[in-house]
């Protein structure tokens, strides 16, 4: 077996060395025919018109070529041409060149060397004058057009192009882990950048690393990306001159290496980097396991070269021209640190393999050559004490940039790449772990099997706990048989290990924890865990972690819920399996074991289980089900939930994100069951949000309340800067009418699916827009029993929305009783979709349209609605709501025919004394039953108080008014006080803050006090009033207390006398 076979990528079929121009010089010579060649060509019959139809497109290549260079280059071209050494083959005399343009110098070539020949020279040449990208194209564009050159010369050219082209064919295309026969992708369209560093980090710095995620994380990677070393540039010099001869790329397991080994090998072969070296070598140490007894240097890389055999006893004779890229060094089996005097230093000679690699490695052995050698960190001690004067790159993983443009490549589709990388990137955990490589490809494979099903990514693809059960069983699946029996036992102590770490908050370990606790089974750790070197004092110390916190979280769930079989001699000394001390320390320390939680729920499933007992070979218990189920439900029952009696509410997305872990039906409705409704506050809900939020809600038995005041659906639009199609346009148009292009699209299908029996659906400031109207109006219409609607400060919902929220509404607003639609910038035109609701729903007791730019003709087209029998309007809400006196008209005439009206709010409007004055009819009118009205800031002064004096003697029913913010001053107080003081009036509270009132009004307001009115609030706070006034105030409330219960004053400029004597009164408040 050929040591290049990583992967499983075969060596490729065989291809002839490119044919050089002393080959074709040598092979004529031979013949005894001299040189110009075209002195045997046949002009007549069909070999000779083949022959020029051949020529003609050889010229074409040969003249594009020409015509590429510029005219300093194409000068450098002729005189190599005329006067270089072109192994053998007879130069064009430069007084035939020395003129010549670029037609004149292709026809001389053709002349002179013959098609397929005048191809080879023209490389040779362009290679001899450091043209080596010029040459590649020609070569490439030969390929391409031509077809393999034929074989003719040996030359060292012809051997490398040979080589090279063998090398595009064995490592231009590439297997996924899950590929099936025949499929394959190309290298280099799936190959996107990896983050490389070379400096070293802190052990502050890696703790960092570990356990960042999110935003966090990739900002931490943008700011190693901005060091990052490109692969081009590991051989190259550094500040101080220095040029390695040996690299070692270090990565964790699934981070890349072999991919990239393998991309050096192609943009080799493609002319891309490393022009330096004439020939590069791939060998793979996993292979090399497999070689038995002796061999040479030579013989081995005769097994791993692809295409025809090469002279290497000649190509090993310039080792200063030679590159080995030596992947995998942590999977040798055997030990390379052997004795200088076991060491080889001819490349024929014939020595065990590991005396070989060794001392290719310490330098006997073709010391002039370069290495690039990959490793896991578990194995970086042993190769430190290799080698000598190396350089040392660190493969971080993908960037956030590096992760898109890796799912742009993977899917190839632009649409289905943009919308799996919006749901991973809503997607914390995920996103964070894209970073590595092998992780990256699991999500977007899964995600790719999600896009091609009914629904898309709507109903969620692979939980976070699955994406980890396949990234673990595609780190074991690399294991050999022999390694793989230790498995059981290395991860057991492994998530020993884990759990202890996240108990005691630590992401890094010390080498006598991971050697006391994996003994001699070191085969399966390098897999699993990182190691770290440290300097300490004068000598460096090896620290061990998991390649990220997320990882060692995923182990220590797992060791809650693995089975004892008795193969261990000893117990493990770890923390205590009791799962319930584990959730006891939940509640203190919650950001240390949330998402070991989450993997304990996850772990639960019993699909889960089963391929983890499959990989693995241990077995998973699923004994702590009830345990979790119960802590689940306890877990609601906070101090403000006891205090306020609602116990039966879910308050915690993280329920329902370990429930969408769970993913078992049976199990997540029994958990649910104790709870009538979910109510969240303030979350940024991302994408991943709300397929968890939805997971838990289509199965959520008892629904009858949801609650999502100030949540943000994150959504992003597809992007797309170009002009539409028109089948796109259609397409977009078709969703937006269906209310696909909704950011609660994928919460209202949920809703809908559950056979949605809400009570309560409150989505206030929830950053709705228009095309939410859509979607929330297929669920009220299936929606019997929702009594109460509450949308408000959603300015982006509008009348559109509004108006298709009301086609809802209609076919199910029978039980509505309350409709909150303050803050959606509804005007006239929504305020006339909202009447016909009024007249489909007359049960709705509260419309609260505030602040909104209704106007006076919104007024009138609600006012026309309320009149009639049958509706049972009780409070309407228009506060800031751009009215004029002439809405206060509107309303007066409808206050007697809407007994059932009892309170109406006006605040903010700037309807003056001339609306007070038109509302006055309404409210005098013996059949108007208004409670509460409110007037705050409404433009008012002591005009509109006597109007509302003689309004309350003939409004028995008027207990509540409010006329803050106006400027009424003491003469309003005083025109005010005849209708407080008449035995008719029945106002209870009445509010007059910020009205501007000095001392004076106190005397009227004692004289309202003595007459024994009804009043029991009285709001005088944010008012200048002096502390005479004030005392005058209290000895009156002293003497005369009435019914007041409540008296408010202003606390400012009070002296101390005056703040005693309000202490003395319990019913005094100050502001």
């Amino acid at each position: 077996m050929g040591l290049c076979g990583a992967g499983g990528v075969s060596q490729g079929s065989c291809h002839g060395a490119v044919c050089g121009a002393a080959g074709v010089s040598q092979w004529l010579c031979s013949r005894g025919q001299a040189v110009p060649m075209h002195m045997g060509s046949s002009r007549s019959g069909a070999p000779g018109s083949g022959h020029w139809q051949g020529q003609g497109r050889a010229g074409d290549l040969l003249l594009r070529a020409l015509e590429d260079l510029s005219q300093l280059d194409f000068k450098r071209f002729r005189d190599a041409l005329a006067h270089a050494e072109l192994r053998g083959c007879s130069p064009i005399p430069w007084g035939r060149l020395q003129n010549a343009d670029w037609i004149d110098t292709k026809n001389l070539m053709l002349e002179f060397y013959g098609a397929e020949a005048a191809l080879d020279v023209a490389m040779t040449v362009l290679e001899h004058i450091q043209l080596r990208n010029s040459a590649a194209v020609l070569r490439e564009s030969r390929e391409r057009e031509l077809g393999p050159a034929p074989l003719l010369g040996s030359s060292p050219s012809d051997h490398r192009s040979g080589y090279k082209r063998a090398v595009r064919q064995a490592y231009g295309r590439m297997k996924d882990l899950n590929g099936r026969l025949g499929d394959s992708a190309s290298l280099s369209a799936r190959y996107a950048r990896l983050v490389m560093v070379t400096e070293h980090r802190d052990e502050r710095q890696r703790e960092r690393e570990i356990a960042a995620v999110g935003r966090g994380h990739a900002d931490l990677m943008k700011e190693r990306a901005g060091s990052s070393i490109a692969v081009a540039d590991l051989f190259k010099p550094d500040e101080e001159g220095w040029s390695p001869k040996e690299v070692v790329l270090l990565g964790a397991a699934g981070m890349g290496k072999t991919m990239t080994a393998r991309k050096i090998m192609l943009d080799w072969a493609c002319d891309r980097m490393f022009e330096e070296f004439d020939f590069v070598f791939y060998i793979h140490c996993r292979e090399g396991n497999l070689l038995a007894g002796e061999a040479s240097m030579a013989d081995l890389l005769a097994r791993c070269c692809p295409g025809s055999p090469l002279p290497l006893d000649a190509v090993l004779q310039q080792p200063e021209k030679l590159l080995f890229v030596i992947d995998g060094f942590d999977e040798l089996r055997f030990s390379v640190e052997q004795p200088w005097s076991e060491l080889c230093a001819e490349p024929g000679e014939r020595r065990p393999v590991a005396v070989v690699l060794a001392s290719l490695f310490r330098r006997r052995l073709l010391c002039h050559s370069s290495l690039l050698i990959t490793t896991r960190p578990a194995a970086l001690q042993s190769l430190r004490r290799l080698l000598e004067h190396e350089r040392c790159a660190e493969i971080l993983g993908f960037s956030e940039a590096d992760r898109r443009d890796y799912f742009q490549r993977f899917f190839g589709s632009a649409e289905q790449a943009a919308a799996a990388f919006r749901f991973v990137r809503g997607h914390e955990l995920l996103f964070t772990m894209c970073l590595v490589p092998v992780v990256c490809w699991i999500v977007c494979t899964v995600l790719r099997q999600q896009l091609g099903r009914a629904g898309g990514l709507a109903h969620g693809p692979r939980t976070t706990t699955g994406i980890y059960v396949l990234y673990l069983s595609a780190l074991l699946r690399s294991l050999r048989g022999w390694q793989r029996q230790d498995v059981p036992a290395v991860l057991r102590r492994l998530c020993c290990l884990a759990a202890g770490g996240v108990r005691g908050q630590r992401v890094l370990f010390e080498e006598k924890e991971v050697q006391g606790l994996v003994l001699g089974r070191q085969e399966a750790l390098p897999l699993l865990l990182n190691e770290h070197l440290f300097q300490k004092d004068i000598s460096c110390v090896s620290s061990y972690g998991f390649i990220h916190l997320s990882f060692q979280e995923f182990f220590a769930a797992l060791f809650y819920l693995l089975e004892d079989e008795g193969e261990e001699q000893e117990p493990l000394v770890g923390p205590s399996r009791d799962v319930r001390e584990l959730l006891e320390s939940y509640g203190s320390s919650r950001n240390y074991f949330v998402l070991t939680v989450r993997f304990l729920f996850g772990l639960l499933n019993e699909d889960r289980r089963r391929e983890l007992e499959q990989e693995t070979g241990c077995k998973i218990s699923a004994r702590i089900t009830q345990d979790l189920l119960e802590w689940l439900q306890d877990s609601q029952k906070t101090a403000l939930a006891l205090l306020l009696e609602e116990t039966g509410l879910v308050r915690d997305l993280e329920l329902c994100h370990c429930l969408y872990e769970l993913q078992d039906e049976r199990l997540v409705a029994a958990a649910l069951c104790p709870f009538t409704g979910l109510r969240l506050h303030g979350l940024n809900l991302n994408r991943f949000d709300q397929v968890v939020l939805a997971f838990s809600l289509r199965r959520f038995p008892g629904l009858q309340v949801l609650e999502l005041g100030h949540c943000c659906f994150l959504w992003d639009e597809p992007e797309d800067t170009a002009e539409p199609q028109p089948c796109k346009k259609l397409r977009r148009e078709a969703q937006e009418e269906e209310g696909m292009l909704s950011p609660i699209h994928m919460l209202c299908q949920a809703l809908e699916a559950s056979g949605c029996k809400l009570k309560t659906l409150r989505l206030d400031r929830c950053e709705l827009s228009t095309a939410c109207g859509t979607a929330l109006a297929s669920v009220l219409g299936t929606s019997p029993a929702l009594a109460e609607l509450g949308l408000a400060g959603n300015k982006d919902l509008g009348d559109e929305g509004v108006r298709m929220l009301c086609e809802g509404l209609r076919r199910g607003a029978g039980p509505l009783r309350e409709l909150r639609l303050g803050g959606c910038s509804i005007t006239a035109a929504g305020c006339r979709a909202l009447a016909s609701v009024l007249a489909a729903a007359p049960g709705l007791a509260l419309l609260d349209l505030s602040d909104n730019a209704v106007g006076d003709g919104g007024v009138r087209e609600l006012c026309a609605a309320l009149r009639g029998p049958g509706r049972g309007l009780r409070k309407l809400e228009l506060w800031q709501c751009g009215l004029t006196e002439l809405s206060c008209e509107t309303l007066a005439a409808v206050l007697p025919d809407s007994p059932s009206l009892a309170e109406l709010h006006l605040g903010g409007n700037a309807v003056g004394d001339g609306g007070v004055k038109r509302l006055s009819p309404g409210l005098r009118d013996p059949r108007c039953r208004l409670r509460s009205l409110r007037l705050w800031q409404c433009g008012l002064t002591e005009l509109s108080c006597e109007t509302l004096a003689a309004v309350l003697p003939d409004s028995p029913s008027l207990a509540e008014l409010h006329l803050g913010g106006n400027a009424v001053g003491d003469g309003g107080v005083k025109r005010l006080s005849p209708g407080l003081r008449d035995p008719r009036c029945r106002l209870r509270s009445l509010s007059l803050w910020q009205c501007g009132l000095l001392g004076a009004c106190c005397e009227d307001v004692c004289s309202v006090l003595r007459a024994g009115c009804a009043l029991e609030t009285l709001d005088l706070s944010e008012n200048n009033l002096d502390n005479g006034s004030v005392r005058a105030l209290c000895r009156a409330l002293e003497q005369h207390p009435g019914s007041l219960q409540r008296l408010w004053l202003p606390s400012s400029g009070l002296d101390e006398e005056t703040l005693q004597e309000v202490a003395a009164l319990e019913q005094v408040r100050l502001v």
